[in-house]
């Protein structure tokens, strides 16, 4: 039987991608260094929260577990950035330009589907950049009130709405808004279609379990103490909602809505639902046609 190694060897030709992803606790950090180390690789993280500084412990960084091996796209962004899609787009690129011309392995390795789909298949309309003074405009709008201005302006007919989503009537009229004022003839975004792309998709029970160990073990880390010196910085309560789960709940535990075990139990219940709507998109990704070899474990 091959390993994950031979798999890698026989589906790589010298600039292609490989990708390991795979819900939360899984295994995706080990498994990416062990390839790293076996195939002259480089690490690109694909994880929406280790861009930002100071925050170690409740993104699960382990740096430590890096060893010898390049890692690019951690702790490049300040606490209270807001780092999207887009800009993930632009410092990747510029990241795996790089690792090829030094002559090695590229290596994406994360849990964040929108960021990994985004640099394999990119809508044009994702293009069109994000105001955030404008959304919360707009946000303010009944959904009633936001398809009347889309269906008066009109969207192009390739662009999906989901009709039902307030956020995404919001991003619809946006695009909308763009579209009357500039060219809607974008230039194609760059995309790779030279990847193999592994997932990690434990059994639930093991996967549970290793959700409910790492909390556990990132709690004892300091989690906590690492949350109040984000507050110290100058970080509000509602600034840390934005960056996850652990950063949500603690922050609640510190200003006293929650007891520390029921913060405890909530996280634990809020991360493998979280863990769960990772592998439904990832699902999603496979269904618009993204190759995905999976494996139970590492």
């Amino acid at each position: 039987m091959k390993t994950l190694v031979d798999q890698a060897k026989d589906n790589l030709s010298p600039d292609s991608l490989l990708i390991i992803l795979g819900p939360t606790a899984s295994g995706k950090t080990a498994l990416a260094v062990n390839l790293a180390e076996q195939l002259n690789g480089e690490i690109i993280s694909a994880d929406s929260r280790q861009v930002y500084r100071r925050m170690d412990i409740g993104t699960g960084k382990d740096l430590d577990s890096y060893g010898e091996i390049a890692y690019h796209l951690i702790d490049i962004a300040e606490p209270g950035d807001r780092y999207q899609v887009d800009r993930f787009r632009h410092d990747f690129f510029q990241a795996y330009d790089g690792i090829l011309s030094r002559g090695k392995q590229p290596i994406l390795c994360g849990g964040t589907g929108s960021y990994i789909q985004s640099i394999l298949q990119q809508s044009l309309y994702t293009q069109i950049p994000k105001d955030s003074a404008l959304q919360a405009e707009l946000a303010l709008r009944s959904k009633e009130n936001l398809i009347e201005d889309i269906t008066r302006l009109g969207i192009p007919k390739d662009y999906r709405i989901d009709f039902h989503n307030h956020k995404r009537l919001v991003r619809a009229l946006e695009i909308s808004l763009y579209l009357e004022q500039h060219d809607p003839t974008l230039l194609p975004p760059q995309v790779l279609s030279n990847y193999y792309a592994i997932g990690i998709n434990p059994p639930l029970l093991k996967r549970r379990e290793a959700i409910h160990q790492r909390l556990l073990q990132r709690l004892e880390q300091g989690l906590v103490s690492e949350v109040q010196n984000l507050l110290s910085l100058g970080l509000t309560h509602h600034d840390l909602d934005y960056y996850g789960l652990e950063y949500r709940y603690i922050s609640l535990f510190l200003q006293g809505t929650l007891s520390y075990d029921a913060m405890v139990e909530k996280l634990k219940t809020e991360i493998q639902r979280y863990a769960k709507r990772q592998m439904t998109y990832f699902r999603k990704m496979e269904k618009d046609g993204i190759s995905i070899s999976w494996t139970p474990a590492f």
